[in-house]
């Protein structure tokens, strides 16, 4: 009896005194926030182009007890027709009373959905939802990266500016039954939502899909494991980056981590022969050589316990500078390094770019090994020089060909121009850093000397195109067995990078070819590539022939004339 009246007296107080507390409790319990879907941002290139836009859906869902006994059989075959659906599933969740909320279709398009709202049938409506969308084609899905099923990037520039594109979500309440369902509230409005920012490239949709398609070409031409391509005009910015293998954005599941790589910065390699122009710059900006300075260039050269040879036994040659550079000489470039000393022509690098991050600070990114020269032991410098003994990717090559481009100023790599707001109001990204390497005379004279290289004296004839001058350098590296960690069984990496028209360059292209097949010179298996690649972006960008020759210069000593080393 004393326990019966002390609940009675609890009760009583509860009403007098706490209901307010106890209503509104309950209150919450019945009560959830839930996101109201907003609008993701595109990615386009420079002309608004998209690479990845969001595109309006709706979610369908009926509501048991408002469907009609004799509109049942109806609604059910209307939904299973026309929205590709399980007849037994659809009946399962039109059945389901008490239930008030049950999705039946994902992601349908608003002109569907429209067409099945004539119908006229009760019971059934809809929820706005996006869909994320990859353009076919377009050869940029390593770069672009995709999102995950909760509509947040996961991969590649989708995952890197994930909080520039999302926006954010608004907010609403719904009353939850004790079925769970969910029942939107009038004024229940907690927070709208509000759309994320477009980002525009630097990117040439165009491009992007031609250089993608003669890489993809070229690889399995040769059957070579990987591949890739970095297009970029003098001042660094990035008009296509293209890879191999790659996948498709529309089946994540069939692809394998290493097609969803963006090989141009997550995979590095030996430059080669590319590597040699850094050398020379260095050599004529130091004073140590001039492009005429004339050098005895025997076959091989041992340095310490180590044997240098050039790709082909010319005997001794007297070559001169330019003649180096064309002939890409292993022995001549390694005599010129020998008088700049190892800290100074790891500073020339290192101002190149080398070693360092690209500025792009894309997902996956690798930024190579250069080791500091005090570390440098008896035949590093000759190795360095010539390009073996480091690795680079493909960005940092291309940025050290635009430098020279530049006429010696280097300005970081730059990939996003800027974001485009919900009112299509277009901030311009931060401008790169700038910094002068090279003197503009020195930059000069590298042009000419790269220019000789695609002459018929040269090693790339191949990269020549008709009516333009046209500068590069070939490179051809041992690759690194990842199983034994040793040169033997590696293969090769066949490189080009290069620049066009010579004579005032626009357009700067990095061909890499990750152990190509019968085929490996840098000239012959990636100079093709090049000159593909190449003509279609002068074309493109409208950029006039050349109408001067290119002028004609001393490759070996004349007659009787002494040589410096």
């Amino acid at each position: 009896m004393v326990i019966l009246l002390l609940f009675a007296g609890r009760l009583t107080w509860i009403q007098a005194f706490e209901a307010d507390t106890y209503a509104e409790a309950a209150a919450n319990l019945r009560m959830q926030t839930k996101d109201i879907p907003t609008l993701r941002g595109q990615i386009t290139d420079s002309e608004g182009n998209p690479f990845a836009l969001s595109v309006e859906v709706r979610d369908v869902f009926v509501d048991p007890e408002e469907v009609p006994e004799d509109e049942r059989d109806q609604l059910i075959d209307e939904l299973v027709t026309r929205f590709d659906l399980e007849e037994e599933a659809v009946a399962g969740k039109v059945d389901a009373k008490p239930s008030r909320y049950q999705v039946v279709a994902k992601e349908v398009p608003p002109g569907d959905w429209q067409e099945f709202q004539d119908l006229g049938l009760s019971g059934v409506g809809a929820d706005v939802d996006y869909e994320r969308v990859y353009p076919e084609e377009t050869g940029a899905a390593d770069l672009v990266g995709f999102v995950g099923a909760e509509g947040h990037g996961l991969e590649g520039l989708e995952g890197y500016l994930d909080s520039t594109l999302a926006g954010e979500a608004g907010k609403h309440q719904v009353e939850v039954g004790q079925d769970g369902t969910q029942i939107p509230m009038l004024n229940g409005l907690v927070r709208k939502p509000e759309a994320g920012q477009d980002v525009r490239l630097t990117l040439d949709r165009d491009l992007q899909w031609y250089a993608q398609q003669a890489l993809a070409d070229r690889v399995e031409e040769l059957e070579a494991e990987a591949g890739s391509v970095v297009v970029s005009n003098k001042e660094g910015e990035i008009l296509a980056m293209a890879d191999f293998p790659t996948y498709s954005q529309t089946d994540i599941a069939s692809s394998e981590p290493e097609d969803r790589s963006n090989g141009a910065v997550a995979s590095t390699f030996e430059p080669g022969s590319t590597n040699k122009v850094i050398t020379l710059a260095a050599a004529l900006e130091e004073g140590k050589t001039t492009p005429e300075t004339v050098y005895t260039v025997p076959y091989s050269l041992q340095y310490y316990d180590q044997t240098f040879r050039n790709s082909t036994d010319n005997g001794t040659q007297r070559l001169t500078t330019n003649g180096i550079m064309a002939q890409s000489s292993n022995v001549g470039t390694i005599k010129i390094a020998d008088q700049v000393g190892a800290p100074v022509l790891h500073r020339y690098m290192t101002g190149f770019g080398l070693g360092q991050p690209t500025g792009l600070a894309l997902p996956g990114e690798e930024a190579g090994v250069l080791t500091d020269p005090d570390d440098w032991w008896g035949t590093q410098l000759p190795s360095v020089s010539i390009g073996h003994g480091l690795s680079v990717n493909a960005v940092q090559m291309a940025s050290v060909y635009a430098t020279v481009a530049n006429g010696g100023v280097r300005v970081e790599p730059s990939l996003v121009s800027g974001t485009v707001d919900p009112e299509g109001e277009f901030t311009a990204a931060e401008e790169p850093d700038r910094q002068r390497v090279i003197s503009e005379e020195t930059a000069e004279r590298l042009q000419l000397m790269l220019e000789a290289v695609t002459s018929d004296e040269g090693t790339a004839p191949e990269a020549r195109i008709d009516g333009y001058r046209v500068a590069g350098k070939t490179g051809t590296a041992n690759r690194i067995d990842p199983e034994t960690g040793r040169y033997d069984e590696g293969g090769y990496t066949a490189t080009f990078a290069g620049f066009a028209p010579a004579d005032d360059p626009e357009l700067v292209v990095q061909v890499v070819l990750h152990n190509p097949q019968d085929t490996y010179y840098g000239g012959e298996a990636a100079g093709p590539v090049f000159n593909d690649i190449m003509s279609f972006a002068l074309k493109s960008y409208e950029v006039p022939p050349t109408d001067q020759e290119a002028p004609a210069l001393r490759l070996v000593e004349d007659e009787d004339e002494d040589a410096d080393g």
